[in-house]
């Protein structure tokens, strides 16, 4: 695989710090007896056992596999549960999930207007000390996010009108190091386009296969461990402006797209870093390009984290 960066001038992310509003995510509030059983059925990711100190990367997926949004939940109460999605899928999101009730004890609405989110980034001193671990202070959530760059980051969810006590950070450089994290969530021009394992949901503890069932389990597992998964999520740069759901391009085929771009930042000095899913036997050399065949090249960097083998 090509990891070597271009030559950039550079960028020191070890003074990062501050707070950053983030309007471009909501949450789903599920709230009844039954909602943690509710969703531990719909969801990758198993939320019956899920304790108040926890958070949950998970995926709600179709019947054939594919992602129809991502979420970060965390247990405010024993009865109530928030989940953290892209704004622009939580409306069709909502809907379909609400369509399998039935006669679950569970009430599931938008409380996007009702809670406040905040991306914080820092030397995480008082927080959650491992990922997906969640602090409550008062009526203020705290969720520990993978870090990125070498800096902690976490979520903040509060009520609207409360904010973080910490100076501004510029959207750019969080929207940068959550590409950087190498976690992408499923925003609305990307889904149902993967199963979760080509987000590498696997390895940042976005899937459990030990739990029950949920819609599409069986695509999800056969792509586990049937040897059947062809595609992988790898972090790129570019030096040209790239968009969410741009096709990447390997030499080898001008023709047929290799990949897709997940998610994609400003770097802090020139171009731009993503996330892009492509075929695995595309990683292993020749020039990838985003756009088109002759569109900009990618360079891929090192993921931030293995690539889980044995779950």
């Amino acid at each position: 695989m090509t990891t070597d960066r271009p030559a950039l001038a550079p960028f020191d992310a070890s003074t990062l710090a501050g707070a950053v509003r983030l309007p471009q995510l909501g949450v789903i509030r599920v709230v009844g007896e039954d909602a943690a059983s509710f969703l531990h059925g719909q969801l990758t990711q198993d939320f019956s056992l899920m304790g108040l100190s926890q958070a949950r990367l998970a995926a709600f997926c179709s019947a054939k596999g594919r992602m129809l949004a991502s979420f970060v939940g965390i247990k405010r109460s024993h009865q109530e549960i928030w989940l953290v999605c892209a704004q622009d899928v939580l409306a069709p999101t909502l809907k379909r999930l609400s369509m399998f009730v039935l006669r679950a004890k569970a009430k599931l609405s938008d409380a996007s207007g009702e809670i406040a989110l905040y991306g914080l980034v820092g030397d995480g001193q008082g927080w959650p000390a491992s990922t997906w671990a969640k602090t409550d202070q008062g009526e203020v959530s705290l969720v520990r996010l993978p870090d990125a760059q070498g800096r902690a980051r976490a979520l903040w969810l509060a009520p609207a009108g409360v904010v973080p006590d910490l100076p501004a950070l510029d959207a750019s450089l969080w929207q940068w190091l959550d590409v950087h994290s190498g976690v992408a969530t499923v925003s609305a021009p990307v889904v149902e386009a993967f199963v979760p394992q080509m987000l590498n949901y696997e390895s940042v503890d976005g899937v459990n296969f030990k739990k029950g069932c949920y819609p599409g389990q069986e695509v999800v597992a056969r792509s586990q461990f049937r040897g059947t998964l062809k595609r992988r999520a790898y972090l790129a740069h570019g030096e040209a402006p790239m968009a969410v759901g741009d096709n990447v391009f390997h030499a080898s085929d001008a023709e047929q797209p290799t990949g897709t771009v997940v998610a994609v930042a400003a770097h802090p000095v020139a171009g731009c870093d993503a996330i892009v899913s492509m075929q695995i036997s595309s990683a292993d050399g020749g020039r990838l390009t985003v756009g088109a065949a002759d569109g900009t090249t990618l360079t891929l960097l090192p993921l931030p984290y293995p690539l889980r083998d044995d779950i």
